[in-house]
């Protein structure tokens, strides 16, 4: 997910405010929850014609999705879960669930009929 040295940084910025104390799988999970709906919150209001947000909230993103990595870094972390293990094995089941011949172009579900 993050290159090794930027995965000791974002540790390091947690464990040097004591802050794993506080990192409880379900309070990082919580947490999570809430950063991806201020993500979500960037997009609030569009109409149907507006797919992008306006130029002035590139910030905003980035900073919402830096969040989000830095939390899913705390939990796949402390949980012992390899994250380009874990996208390799879902990327084959949705292969097998989303084979290309049947779902290419379709946004319908793998077991919708």
């Amino acid at each position: 997910m993050l290159p090794d040295d930027t995965k000791r940084a974002v540790l390091a910025f947690r464990d040097d405010r004591d802050w794993k104390q506080f990192h409880s799988p379900r309070n990082l999970a919580v947490a999570i929850s809430v950063e991806a709906g201020e993500l979500l919150e960037q997009f609030q209001w569009m109409t149907e014609g507006e797919q992008r947000p306006a130029s002035g909230q590139r910030d905003a993103l980035e900073h919402e999705v830096a969040d989000l990595v830095i939390l899913l870094t705390y939990f796949a972390h402390d949980l012992g879960i390899d994250v380009d293990q874990a996208v390799r094995d879902k990327l084959r089941l949705n292969g097998e669930r989303y084979p290309v011949a049947r779902a290419k172009g379709s946004a319908r579900k793998y077991n919708a009929p």
